[in-house]
């Protein structure tokens, strides 16, 4: 039983993005870490020693959110080009992309079973869809702004989401409804994210806030301000224990639940942090800053034994009953003797276990910074892109040549699709034509009145001379 805290540990940092981070995530098979960036690639990082990184290139904007499904076997990501990508995390980097809003995509999930996919966009709405096919399911409208981030429950019965309305809404599956709006930010919700028990929510804001509500009382049970900036992104840890923060304030916080209070400060990205993402066991987090680089950490903190804290406070009351995440923090000090007050990390001044080696990257499609060796393998049937191995490493190639397949057919055919969108466009300016129509018919109605009246007029005044 672990009684003594050990401090988090920076394990290793991966270089590799041109642009600012803007969301990590583990595979759940703990082989490999997605990253996606402003600089429009996806980057998948190999734990595995010697083992190179794969950048895929794919995006014609810049990629918001990335999610491992459930099995570890796709990575979806969401792009400022109004694309939602589903790529299997190989070498070979297929993949197939769907048009999912008409704006900005800032948000992308699995839920648990891996069978539906939720998207969230600045066209106000959340929208989900099959994971298999990427068939449209339904859409949540309720929004008055931007939608930043939408999140499945653990059990996929609820969908969570945050918005530049400054409202959090919780909405029911089934039913498609907004089951409650939490209105207490002060400022835009950029992130939201489940209680691994599902019976909580938390928020992150620009108000320097993160907020966590009990959605079974609909009850606002704690709120932190250790920021000084904007709060970009949040993350629990799978043992509900804790909640991990990344700021532009350039830092990250722990949050002890239990205790209501902050754990740790880490010190590790210059710049603003702007995403942070636990393992799926908790034994390591993630992060992503503007400095361009991923961080992994170890947690260590997480190996404390909570039932002795719990059995601590028993014996301290018989009437209250043992701190819970749904308590009003704080109610008692820490009992860890390692730590009086909550500690800070400089991670650039105190890396343990650090790896420096950089790994090689292989570049799966067109390099952004190069012109593709065989333009003429590139089309885009089917809203599919062949990929083409574009490394330095020759061998590789020549392995590779093949271009690659789509996971699964598109359910339109594009034709289709773009008769579609041209009958919608048709209809569009029908409707503006019968519109002017009407205008002009209620001119021409009003001057025939007009020459009417005065017709009666002239009629009037040339009577009595008769």
């Amino acid at each position: 039983m672990a009684t003594v805290l050990e401090d988090p540990t920076l394990e290793r940092h991966f270089k590799g993005h041109r642009d600012t981070v803007t969301s990590v995530d583990f595979n759940p098979n703990m082989k490999q870490l997605a990253s996606g960036s402003m600089d429009s690639c996806l980057m998948v990082w190999n734990f595995k020693p010697q083992m190179r990184a794969y950048r895929f290139v794919g995006h014609k904007d810049a990629i918001l959110d990335v999610c491992f499904s459930p099995s570890g076997h796709l990575v979806a990501s969401a792009s400022r080009d109004k694309t939602v990508r589903l790529w299997i995390p190989s070498v070979k980097g297929e993949s197939t992309v769907f048009k999912a809003h008409t704006a900005t995509v800032r948000s992308v999930d699995f839920s648990s079973d891996g069978q539906l996919i939720c998207t969230a966009s600045d066209d106000k709405t959340v929208k989900v869809w099959t994971t298999h096919r990427q068939k449209f399911q339904f859409s949540l409208n309720q929004h008055m702004n931007w939608v930043r981030c939408a999140r499945f429950s653990p059990d996929g019965r609820l969908i969570v989401s945050g918005s530049d309305d400054k409202t959090v809404k919780l909405w029911d599956r089934q039913s498609k409804e907004c089951v409650h709006t939490f209105f207490e930010h002060g400022g835009f919700v950029n992130h939201v994210a489940f209680h691994p028990s599902g019976t909580c929510i938390a928020a992150a804001g620009t108000d320097s806030t993160v907020k966590v509500w009990d959605i079974r009382m609909n009850k606002l049970l704690q709120h932190y301000t250790a920021h000084t900036a904007p709060v970009n992104s949040l993350s629990f840890h799978s043992s509900g224990n804790y909640l991990i923060t990344a700021s532009d304030d350039s830092t990250l916080k722990v949050l002890d639940l239990l205790e209501g209070r902050l754990f740790y400060t880490l010190h590790g990205h210059q710049g603003p942090a702007t995403s942070v993402s636990f393992s799926r066991s908790g034994e390591y987090f993630a992060s992503g800053g503007s400095d361009e680089q991923v961080l992994v950490w170890k947690t260590n903190f997480d190996q404390i034994d909570y039932n002795e804290v719990l059995q601590s406070h028993r014996r301290k009351s018989y009437v209250d009953p043992p701190p819970h995440i749904h308590d009003i923090p704080p109610r008692s000090p820490h009992r860890s003797p390692a730590r009086a007050t909550s500690g800070k990390l400089n991670a650039r001044s105190e890396l343990r276990n650090m790896s420096d080696i950089t790994p090689g990257v292989t570049d799966v499609g067109p390099a952004l910074f190069s012109h593709p060796q065989h333009p003429g393998q590139f089309n885009t049937s089917g809203g599919l892109r062949d990929l083409e191995l574009t490394s330095g490493d020759q061998a590789m190639r020549d392995r590779l040549q093949p271009s690659t397949q789509p996971l699964e057919q598109k359910t339109i055919p594009t034709e289709l699709g773009n008769t579609l969108e041209h009958i919608v466009g048709q209809l569009d300016i029908i409707t503006q034509t019968v519109s002017i129509l009407e205008q002009r018919l209620t001119m021409t109605e009003n001057k025939l009145r007009e020459c009417l009246d005065n017709q009666q007029k002239i009629t009037l005044q040339i009577r009595p001379t008769d």
